[in-house]
């Protein structure tokens, strides 16, 4: 059974309030294709960025930044393993990860490291386990050339590769509660181990790559 790991924005989960019709959405396109085993990694999203803001504007470390981001991941994650109908205890750390058993899976970010976010343990396990796929399933379409929020004039881009996708993410300055369509992190492992990634918005176009269809997203794929 091929493994697709899913790095879920907490943007798709929780835009300003909890998005059920989303989540549910989701819970039946996951269903639905029962040919592969799914690793889904929460992100913290708006929560997270509301509680970082705190600790910033309270001037303390980066380090509780990142731990009060974590925790946000994993208030998500038990709230998606509940959509799953999932009973089992979310998983801490890649170590508990590997030892949990079933074809839906279900986590936030997997303990504290410097400059790593949901996306970088959703690339590590996409690693790990030879993914087929790292979707990365966020509020925007894809990657644009500029923030199409704040630039009318940003383009569409259908698809990248590793290297140049890499050289346009280490211009980024890592912090706490980033919000880009990938990590910089994230961008290093899936170049390094050639990953096939699809960055993503909406339910329809999750089960649009899951069923070998066309979808509107942008691919990220090794030139070499």
């Amino acid at each position: 059974m091929e493994t697709i790991v899913i790095s879920l924005g907490g943007s798709a989960i929780i835009p300003d309030k909890v998005d059920y019709k989303f989540l549910e959405a989701f819970k039946k396109v996951i269903l639905k294709h029962k040919k592969y085993k799914f690793i889904i990694v929460t992100g913290g999203g708006k929560t997270a960025r509301n509680y970082i803001e705190a600790v910033h504007k309270e001037k303390l470390s980066e380090k509780i930044a990142s731990i009060v981001g974590i925790a946000s991941t994993k208030l998500n994650a038990k709230l998606v393993a509940g959509f799953f109908k999932i009973k089992t205890a979310i998983p801490e750390t890649l170590a508990q990860l590997k030892k949990q058993k079933g074809r839906i899976i279900i986590c936030g970010a997997l303990g504290h490291r410097a400059g790593l976010t949901s996306d970088a343990n959703a690339a590590e396990i996409a690693q790990i386990t030879k993914a087929k796929y790292f979707i990365n399933m966020t509020n925007v379409k894809g990657l644009y050339t500029k923030d199409p929020k704040k630039y009318k004039t940003a383009e569409f881009v259908k698809e990248i590769s590793h290297k140049d996708f890499n050289n346009i993410i280490k211009k980024i300055k890592y912090k706490a509660g980033q919000h880009f369509v990938l990590d910089q992190v994230a961008s290093k492992i899936i170049k390094q181990n050639k990953i096939s990634t699809i960055i993503l918005k909406g339910n329809n176009n999750l089960d649009k790559v899951l069923s070998n269809k066309n979808y509107q997203g942008t691919i990220i794929f090794s030139s070499a």
